[in-house]
């Protein structure tokens, strides 16, 4: 049975760019060191946006430009980029789910088995939820967790507040 840790949205625009927070600079030391120590597969998602982000649903209600293909505020956040596994999987998703991650996921289950996913990384409130619990929903017998240690929210309550939602929906809270 493999383990899973899910580096979710480690990007310069969420950790010291234009959407960066004190919160998410404050849990790089530990990302990195779950990264470095982890004993299963590793992989990412990344925020991507093209030109057209203004005119999304998204960037009505966040209009903030960020996380642009290509551009250095899309790039995983350096620290966090030099102990990526040379073959992760980066999967790229324009909004705060990943569906492909889960699809991935359900087929290494059912070829493998998973014995458990963890999930780090920001936002807590946004992105990290989203993607534990459509993972959740696609795999409700596999052990999902969320390492807060390594999470950090838009703010701090609002981190909480997702920390304690997860756990309602039986994701493993460390």
């Amino acid at each position: 049975m493999k383990k899973v840790l899910v580096v979710v949205d480690m990007q310069k625009d969420f950790v010291d760019g234009v959407l960066g927070t004190e919160e998410a600079v404050k849990i790089l030391d530990n990302v990195v060191e779950k990264i470095t120590a982890f004993d299963g597969e590793v992989v990412f998602t990344r925020d991507t946006h093209d030109d057209n982000y203004m005119n999304t649903q998204e960037g009505k209600y966040l209009p903030v430009p960020h996380c642009k293909k290509g551009s250095s505020g899309w790039q995983l956040q350096e620290s966090v980029a030099a102990v990526k596994p040379e073959k992760a999987r980066i999967f790229d998703k324009n909004t705060f789910g990943s569906v492909e991650l889960a699809r991935y996921l359900k087929q290494m289950n059912e070829k493998e088995g998973i014995e458990r996913v963890t999930f780090i990384g920001v936002c807590t409130d946004i992105c990290v939820i989203s993607n534990a619990m459509l993972v959740k929903a696609y795999m409700p017998e596999v052990e999902i967790a969320v390492d807060s240690q390594c999470c950090a929210g838009v703010t701090p309550k609002s981190h909480n507040n997702a920390l304690e939602a997860m756990k309602m929906c039986q994701i493993i809270v460390k």
